[in-house]
């Protein structure tokens, strides 16, 4: 509902008694009607643009850009799709272990775990030892993080991953305890403290007023930051 005592609601109450103002209201004469008429029309365009510009004006506080932020409860929302890109961007990378062995990881896939508060990363593997003659060993790394907001980057963090699942094709079960070894090393070099979502400077202003992000909430399409007053 407009307030009266706005400048919007102001401005638009005065246009809209200004439309009603028209010729036939009061007595006139037949040949000013026509010159009447005309103002009358002005009055009411200019009225719709009046009404216009209040409405521009209200939506930088309902509408900001890139992540969502609900003005109803003090939270910004992430969708799977914004926190794909971010994470997609890290790779493919390859990471190489003295002059031996060699690791290529691409296609991550994301999931969110709401009951551990984690999100997961899944992506495909591909081992290169030069000790072993053939092809390079192909498989999977599911990782799982936690999520912490770094005041001084003004980001969203990846933190702490642990290595969930490595799956190698070809590979014995024997040295499953050193590919899990290799899979915590991965991890911790590839996603840890990365950044999934950086925030503006103005989207941490409101009404003048300084807020931070506190409790991170992993959802089942998603991720919510709470932003509080400093």
């Amino acid at each position: 509902m407009i307030s009266p005592r706005s400048p919007f609601g102001s401005a638009f109450s005065a246009g809209l008694g200004s439309a009603f103002n028209s010729p036939f209201s009061s007595p006139r004469s037949r040949r000013s009607a026509p010159d009447d008429f005309h103002v009358t029309r002005v009055t009411r365009r200019d009225t719709l643009r009046m009404a216009a510009a209040g409405l521009l004006a209200l939506v930088p506080l309902v509408r900001p850009a890139r992540a969502a932020y609900n003005i109803w409860t003090g939270e910004y929302t992430m969708t799977r799709k914004e926190i794909e890109a971010a994470v997609g961007k890290r790779f493919p990378t390859t990471l190489n272990y003295g002059q031996l062995l060699s690791v290529e990881l691409t296609n991550p896939q994301i999931g969110f775990n709401p009951q551990a508060n984690r999100i997961n990363t899944q992506v495909d593997a591909q081992l290169q030892n030069v000790l072993l003659q053939g092809q390079p060993l192909k498989g999977v790394l599911a990782i799982s993080s936690a999520l912490k907001y770094d005041p001084l980057r003004r980001a969203v963090l990846l933190d702490n991953p642990s290595v969930e699942r490595v799956d190698v094709n070809g590979m014995p079960p024997a040295y499953g305890q050193q590919l899990t070894a290799i899979g915590g090393t991965v991890a911790q070099q590839v996603l840890n403290q990365y950044p999934i979502y950086t925030f503006k400077p103005e989207q941490l202003r409101y009404g003048g007023r300084e807020v931070e992000p506190g409790a991170i909430t992993v959802l089942p399409d998603g991720i919510k930051v709470e932003v509080r007053t400093k």
